[in-house]
């Protein structure tokens, strides 16, 4: 969600001090390069991100676990049961270019979905499971829906639309007796051989996901396989190369809805290239997500800031934080702005995990900003620095004009991440992407001295 403001705050730094930054920071063009060095992308313009994720070698045994059941699924099975529903899918009419709704919550079958509708070079558009009835009726007008995979509840609505729905049962044992998830066990059971792949292109469509930009009026992000392949690269793969310990040993608690780009690109997408076990809940509740912590042995919690200070008031609460959240390594908090205090109260509590934030944007499939704190570089109240391959400037909401570091201003990015246009939008497109490629975010930022980006609220 963007932030407005009427004008940009200045905090006043000398010709000297600029100069410092010649290696990340140009006087000549104002645009800021990442510190990190560049990552190689894939070239094949025929790399899909099936085929990229799952091309992927490592040592991870389970990949998803629902935490209400029990029930898991091992990365043995996960490409086939991803194959038997796109055989499922193919018998069933969808084909390469169909767009294909997902309306769910959480759940272990949300990337089997996903991946089987894309190995198919079909587009996914995902939604909240909870929008109005005037939402859904919007979005499925706006993609052309055809399929859709959605709760019991909902199928005779998108019916009605001429939506062929297939309600999801919350995993492949659970409800398996209730008739009305017949299609759906058929689905992904059926034996109808393997699907036959059509050609797929990096810059083909692979996501639809809806967001409000700096206008506050949804509209369709395209995101291509390209784009989701570079986050991958720059943003998941890139942060745990950060760290020394193994990425298959990680256990992600994922409460951040898939739905929502910051979820589908970690849970849905990217740690599934890294063999790391992803433990699932469907909706947020903080003592639940405790227990789970500790039953699991959960190292990495991404979340947002409400859900930060949840878990902060109930480590407070604790008699012995270090026994209750022993397990647990990291805590990395986006998708809005966190106040310094709430990060003060979270060292208090937990002094032993680490606490990053980030910075990303449906236009920009996750990749933006984000803090690693090791030996080199921290900086805990700050949104991070420059993914590699990204760039920026802070423009000068008034005269449009690049500003230097520690000025604020509007945040504009530009890199491989960038979406490819808002959908049947060509007016938006223009306004939000200029013909340099600089996607426009609306949110006030300033770069400090060492090329910390710090959002003006935070």
């Amino acid at each position: 969600m963007a932030t407005s403001l009427s004008s940009h705050i200045s905090l006043q730094t000398s010709e000297s001090k600029i100069s410092d930054f010649a290696n990340w920071y140009s006087r000549e063009t104002g645009i800021y390069s990442s510190k990190h060095p560049s990552i190689s992308l894939p070239t094949d313009p025929f790399l899909d991100i099936v085929s990229f994720v799952f091309s992927h070698k490592h040592d991870g045994v389970t990949a998803l676990i629902d935490s209400s059941s029990g029930y898991s699924i091992p990365y043995s099975k996960l490409l086939p049961l991803i194959q038997s529903m796109a055989s499922g899918l193919h018998r069933l009419g969808v084909s390469q270019g169909n767009i294909v709704l997902l309306l769910l919550p959480n759940s272990s079958h949300f990337p089997i979905i996903f991946f089987s509708i894309l190995y198919l070079g079909a587009i996914v558009s995902a939604m909240n499971p909870l929008s109005s009835t005037i939402e859904i009726k919007k979005q499925v007008s706006d993609c052309s829906v055809r399929f859709a995979f959605t709760s019991l509840e909902k199928i005779d609505q998108l019916n009605n639309l001429g939506v062929h729905a297939i309600g999801v049962p919350q995993n492949i044992d659970f409800d398996s007796e209730n008739i009305g998830f017949s299609p759906f066990h058929e689905l992904i059971g059926g034996r109808f051989g393997k699907a036959p792949r059509p050609v797929i292109r990096q810059q083909d469509t692979a996501v639809i996901m809806y967001s409000s930009g700096t206008t506050g009026v949804s509209k369709g992000v395209v995101l291509t396989h390209g784009n989701l392949i570079a986050m991958v690269e720059l943003f998941v793969k890139f942060e745990a190369s950060q760290y020394e310990y193994s990425s298959s040993k990680n256990v992600y608690l994922a409460v951040v809805p898939m739905f929502h780009i910051y979820g589908l690109s970690l849970f849905v997408v990217g740690l599934l290239s890294l063999g790391s076990t992803i433990v699932l809940m469907r909706r947020f509740d903080g003592n639940e997500a405790v227990k789970l912590i500790d039953y699991y042995g959960v190292t990495h919690f991404p979340l947002v800031p409400p859900i930060l200070t949840t878990l902060v008031m109930i480590a407070k609460g604790a008699t012995n934080t270090e026994n209750s959240f022993k397990s647990l390594k990291q805590v990395s908090c986006g998708a809005a702005p966190t106040s310094r205090k709430i990060i003060e109260d979270f060292f208090q509590v937990l002094p032993h995990v680490d606490f990053i934030q980030g910075y990303g944007m449906t236009e920009t499939t996750a990749v933006g900003t984000r803090g690693f704190n090791t030996q080199q570089c921290h900086k805990y109240c700050s949104i991070g620095l420059l993914a590699p391959n990204m760039q920026a400037k802070v423009m000068d909401w008034n005269s449009g004009s690049p500003l230097p570091s520690e000025y604020y201003g509007e945040l504009w990015l530009k890199g491989p991440a960038i979406m490819q246009r808002y959908l049947n939008n060509d007016v938006a497109t223009k306004m939000a992407i200029d013909k340099d490629g600089w996607l426009r975010t609306g949110d006030i930022v300033c770069f400090d001295e060492d090329g910390y980006c710090m959002y003006l609220t935070a």
